[in-house]
């Protein structure tokens, strides 16, 4: 069998394009970068638009949950096809940042964040911030009957009172804070008295509504379930006020929701322009004119006017990279709430 000129020339660009074809969609891969997002998926999405309006740079994301990725990452190790880690709470990014699979943040990103929201070691930063809140039911409950701490809710006479969503990672965020402000023996002994004390319930949402429908006096929550809420229906929260126990309370715990490249991507240069993004003006201008109605953290960005000033929440002061998630779920597997 014989060839032609031609048919030599059309196999050679045949073969010539399979090679090409790969390095064509490397070349177009690395002009985005994959994000594991465990925040709101609403907001990530405005800050991805946000960022690729502005930049070019394409962000794919890709949803779950806070533990989830975080033990996902560390299987993955540097097979991880995430070039950014997105959480609503600190103890995933506490988790991945000890396994040494984080890139450090740029210098100039970590100092567009205070030194309260972000890594002691500079290995992931904050991009906002929620409040723990009791939620309450106004129309049972007066100022003076309300719990001055959250420490409180392990009496006797709060039985069957209130409630709370156990197996959620915010929640589970709380109690890492309660650990590391008041030790182990207290957490543990808390968490005893929550077991006999609190209705469970799958969600913080679903807690509130709890609340509202009175099933529940009140419910240990974070602050942006009721705003958001508030900001559509407000059918789910008509009857529900907030509480802050502020006084440095392990119930004024407010949790960081984080950032961090990891060391393992290919697309260091756009993952680290993505971060410094959000922390910057564009990013946190999201969380003050959206309405997920998280606190803003950046370096004198303002949160949405709605919501108490974060200096007025008189907020213990809790290491974040020291928040300790296997403890806590050991704890709490130990008490029987999940």
């Amino acid at each position: 069998m014989t060839f032609s000129f031609t048919h030599l020339t059309s196999a050679l660009a045949l073969a010539a394009g399979l090679a090409v074809a790969p390095m064509m969609a490397n070349a177009a891969e690395s002009e985005g970068i994959v994000v594991y997002n465990a925040q709101h998926e609403a907001l990530t999405q405005a800050w991805a638009d946000g960022f690729t309006k502005e930049t070019g740079i394409k962000v794919t994301i890709r949803n779950g949950g806070d533990m989830q990725f975080a033990n996902q990452i560390v299987q993955e190790g540097a097979a991880s096809p995430a070039d950014v880690y997105l959480t609503e709470n600190s103890p995933g990014m506490a988790l991945v940042d000890a396994n040494k699979l984080f890139a450090p943040v740029n210098a100039d990103t970590l100092a567009q964040v205070p030194e309260t929201f972000k890594a002691a070691d500079g290995n992931w930063v904050g991009v906002a911030a929620r409040s723990t809140v009791f939620a309450y039911d106004k129309t049972k409950l007066k100022e003076a009957d309300l719990p001055k701490s959250l420490l409180d809710l392990a009496d006797a006479k709060w039985k069957g009172r209130w409630g709370a969503s156990p197996a959620g990672a915010d929640f589970q965020a709380i109690v890492s804070a309660f650990l590391e402000l008041k030790g182990e023996d207290a957490t543990r002994a808390w968490l005893k008295a929550m077991k006999q004390n609190a209705s469970p319930y799958k969600g913080n949402s679903v807690a509130m509504k709890a609340v509202n429908a009175g099933e529940v006096e009140g419910a240990v929550i974070y602050h942006y379930y009721w705003f958001g809420d508030q900001a559509k229906t407000g059918e789910n929260s008509k009857n529900v006020a907030l509480h802050y126990f502020k006084n440095q309370d392990p119930g004024a715990f407010v949790s960081i929701s984080g950032g961090g490249v990891l060391a393992s991507s290919q697309h260091q240069k756009e993952a680290q322009a993505f971060l410094k993004w959000i922390t910057g003006k564009g990013g946190q201008a999201v969380l003050r004119d959206g309405n997920s109605f998280e606190y803003a953290v950046g370096n004198g960005e303002a949160s949405n006017p709605k919501l108490v000033p974060l200096a007025d929440l008189q907020a213990p002061k809790v290491e974040p990279s020291k928040l300790n998630s296997k403890k806590v779920t050991d704890l709490m597997t130990e008490a029987g709430l999940i």
